[in-house]
């Protein structure tokens, strides 16, 4: 969700930005309600969770499929995006969020949009910056990894990097890749492998993932060096659950 996006629907700036407060205090909620009745039950094998408040790249506001791109055009320059993403951040950011997570980034552009954005406003908040892929090498927009790496790792306030809403096949060598890239902690929750037609805005038939083998390969993603594992778009409550069982029962 964006304020642009709400303004555009006819919502005022107030309204818009409460909205997005309250995403994130119904999150927080009811991860509280939850650790409320089962965080004190003994021998219990949940962890705390955490709420990452997700901000979504300046494609996904466009809605033409330009985060699978990053063609952004001449237009859009740096300061635009920065300009696009600060007032959400700061909202979210009051909210009080456990994280923030930038998410299905698709190129080097909005990527250093995003890390001056948490250093000129200070943010304290652990953060991490996921990027999306089209061909399990390189960024959407066909900037290398390495390219884009460069940014985050001088980047004190990012915390983790990684690959989001990106086919599943390509997540084992992509945290290969990325071990070789960066120090920080690496991050994958890719989508079940359907593939996104922005103009025509639905989703193509393709070779998708089901729970059983999300469950398979978790562990290896966890072995070849991935801190956070989880699912985007097409996954749904059993698949997280799948990756959940899967990763304790091998720990």
């Amino acid at each position: 969700a964006t304020i642009p996006g709400f303004l555009s629907r006819g919502l005022s700036l107030e309204e818009g930005e409460s909205l997005l407060k309250k995403s994130v205090k119904l999150a927080v909620e009811a991860r509280d309600k939850f650790w409320d009745g089962f965080g004190c039950i003994p021998g219990n094998s949940y962890n705390r969770a955490l709420v990452a408040a997700s901000i979504g790249s300046y494609g996904a506001y466009l809605a033409d499929g330009s985060e699978y791109s990053g063609c952004y055009g001449p237009g859009v320059n740096l300061d635009k995006l920065k300009d696009f993403h600060r007032r959400r951040l700061q909202v979210i950011v009051e909210a009080g969020p456990d994280l923030l997570a930038f998410e299905t980034i698709p190129n080097k552009l909005e990527a250093q949009a995003c890390v001056e954005l948490l250093e000129e406003e200070n943010i304290q908040i652990p953060s991490w910056i996921c990027f999306s892929s089209v061909d399990g090498e390189n960024a959407p927009s066909g900037e290398s990894f390495k390219e884009c790496f460069e940014i985050l790792n001088k980047s004190k306030n990012v915390n983790a990097v990684g690959i989001n809403c990106a086919s599943p096949h390509f997540i084992e060598s992509l945290v290969c890749k990325f071990k070789e890239l960066t120090t920080k902690a690496i991050v994958v929750y890719p989508n079940s492998g359907a593939k996104w037609d922005g103009r025509a805005k639905k989703w193509l038939p393709s070779m998708c993932f089901g729970d059983e083998e999300f469950e398979l390969c978790a562990p290896r993603w966890r072995n070849q060096g991935a801190k956070v594992i989880g699912g985007c778009c097409r996954t749904t409550p059993s698949t997280i659950r799948a990756i959940s069982k899967s990763l304790k029962e091998t720990s």
